[in-house]
């Protein structure tokens, strides 16, 4: 195949001559720390990763990392995998994954991430869409044979050529790679670099596929090529201050924006120590900060504010070293942000994006309050400067979702709509899912700003105008799992919402209508939706029973009034 392109001429030349997008790619930017640092460590395992592959953990330097990605590129090179093709990889985070990115750009692929809870239905509806090459996973993960049931998907993926695995079992119809990496030769290793020699690297070209949920019950993907990525990750650097330095614990899935660019890119950087978790354990993520000595990390709100109220949680703990964590996807809390501070000297840096483009940060210079940190976000734009790259290359405006005008007074609700070099170029197959940008490039984000401060410098989240659970960080679309659930005969309606948990955020409950003379059970509900072999973070928690849902005038299922009886005391 051929290099995918993501942008237009007219759009490169706009960021090009601003200064947004250079010459940098992922590629180079490894090279040069594998240069600059060599011996120096680079990534870190999970002390817990056999928990999920039977793979044993490692601590390896940046040539180290070199050489495995070399190594793993010969693989993919003899068997046939090259630029434009693309990888879905399904692997916890650990150094293979970082492995396994590395290795599939060093052949021109593209790399398309799955979370490890995704099963055959994910599996694949995102390998048809995406048009997959190749699959890259484990023997196992966790307690499922993983390897063995994307070769049993082959019939249903008619693009999928080759699967690899990693682990000590041989699974019929895919690549052992323990054995695979164990054979390559050193012309195999030169014929990798002949081959990366041969095919230059564009800045342009498409990396990444990454899918999201969004509101509809069909996935999107969201292709992406070097320049977003690149420019985006300097304001992930910047906010935390990284440099080689830092040392930096990873919880979140490198699949989207919060693994790859919040982790990931940074730590390509600036050369620092990357350190992997997963699945999240919270004693063992407490004993890595102390362990590994780590500076900064990320984590959910939930998760923030419960270890506040318990103290017992942290107690023995060593978070000494820490002093920056990175938090969002939903409004943090003053308290939370100001408790942190006062007592651990840890700033908390709220984060607000999407995986079509971040959008919205603390800015860790000129917002010192913990009620600016909590509540507030710069509004880009607004009259005053910010001190963080994106500030000066994104524009923001809120336009009324009734008559489509930009709203420009403080305290009106309108939906955010972003402009700047981080934005992707658009979904994967397009011609078949609404464009999200308007007229003027802007996207649409399907949230809800009100412009606050006594400058009206800040913009101020007042709900989701998309229909979306964040569960852990994982979005859930509701509409998918209504759709799911509908097909229950013994259901007649069904609506999916989310309601608040002090742990993850938020839970999902199947608020449903039986059907005359039927009785429903939650266990009803979930053993449906086993069966069909969904994700198990997708898997609804709660079951409410009603004679009928409400819904406005013109037949509108009312959520909100669902989520408001779920918030009410019981």
């Amino acid at each position: 195949m051929t290099a995918r392109k993501m942008h237009p001429q007219e759009r490169i030349d706009e960021w090009r001559g601003r200064g947004a997008w250079t010459d940098d790619t992922v590629q180079q930017l490894f090279l040069d720390r594998v240069a600059e640092f060599g011996d120096a460590t680079a990534v870190v395992d999970p002390p817990n990763k056999r928990d999920l592959v039977d793979l044993d953990p490692e601590r390896v330097s940046w040539n180290e990392v070199a050489e495995a990605a070399d190594t793993l590129a010969a693989v993919l090179l003899a068997s046939g995998l090259g630029e434009g093709d693309v990888v879905a990889v399904q692997l916890p985070n650990t150094v293979e994954l970082a492995v396994v990115y590395l290795a599939v750009w060093r052949v021109r692929g593209i790399v398309s991430p799955l979370p490890v809870q995704y099963r055959r239905h994910e599996l694949v509806e995102l390998g048809n869409i995406g048009a997959i090459d190749a699959f890259v996973t484990a023997d196992r993960i966790g307690t499922r044979a993983a390897a063995g049931d994307v070769v049993s998907m082959r019939d249903d993926i008619p693009s999928l050529a080759t699967v690899f695995s990693y682990g000590p079992t041989e699974v019929q119809g895919a690549v052992h790679l323990s054995t695979a990496l164990q054979d390559v030769t050193t012309e195999a290793l030169a014929a990798v670099a002949a081959y990366a020699d041969a095919h230059p690297v564009d800045p342009n070209d498409c990396i990444t596929i990454c899918w999201t949920s969004g509101t509809e019950s069909r996935p999107k993907g969201v292709p992406r090529a070097h320049y977003e990525w690149l420019v985006m990750s300097w304001d992930t650097v910047y906010s935390p201050s990284l440099t080689h330095e830092s040392r930096i614990l990873n919880p979140f899935p490198m699949v989207n924006m919060a693994g790859i660019n919040g982790m990931f890119l940074p730590w390509l950087r600036t050369g620092c120590v990357l350190v992997q978790h997963h699945p999240f354990d919270l004693p063992v993520f407490l004993r890595q900060v102390a362990d590994e000595g780590i500076s900064y990390t990320v984590a959910p709100p939930a998760l923030l504010a419960l270890l506040l109220q318990r103290e017992e949680l942290l107690a023995g703990a060593d978070i000494s070293t820490l002093k920056q964590i990175g938090s969002g996807s939903v409004p943090l809390q003053e308290w939370m942000v100001r408790g942190w501070y006062e007592r651990h000297g840890i700033t908390v840096i709220n984060y607000f994006g999407s995986n079509e483009g971040i959008s919205l940060m603390t800015d860790v210079v000129l917002m010192t309050e913990p009620e600016q940190r909590a509540r507030f976000f710069p509004r880009y734009g607004g009259g005053r400067e910010w001190s963080f790259p994106a500030s000066k290359q994104t524009s923001v405006k809120l336009i009324d979702p009734s008559t489509g005008e930009e709203i420009s007074e403080p305290g009106v609700a309108g939906e955010l709509y972003l402009r700047g070099p981080s934005l992707f170029a658009g979904y994967l197959d397009a011609a078949n899912v609404p464009s999200p940008f308007d007229p003027e490039g802007f996207l649409k984000t399907g949230d809800m700003f009100v412009i606050d401060g006594p400058h009206a410098e800040y913009l101020r989240y007042v709900d989701r105008a998309k229909d979306l659970i964040i569960r852990g960080g994982m979005n859930v679309a509701p509409a998918e799992l209504e759709t799911m659930i509908a097909g229950h005969p013994g259901i007649a309606e069904v609506a999916v919402i989310g309601y608040p948990d002090d742990l993850l955020g938020e839970r999902i409950c199947a608020v449903v209508v039986p059907r005359p003379g039927a009785t429903i059970t939650l266990a009803e509900v979930i053993e449906h939706l086993a069966a069909q072999q969904i994700a198990s973070y997708k898997l609804p928690e709660r079951l409410e029973i009603r004679d009928a849902l409400p819904r406005n005038p013109v037949g509108k299922v009312l959520k909100r009034a669902l989520r408001s009886e779920m918030e009410q005391p019981a």
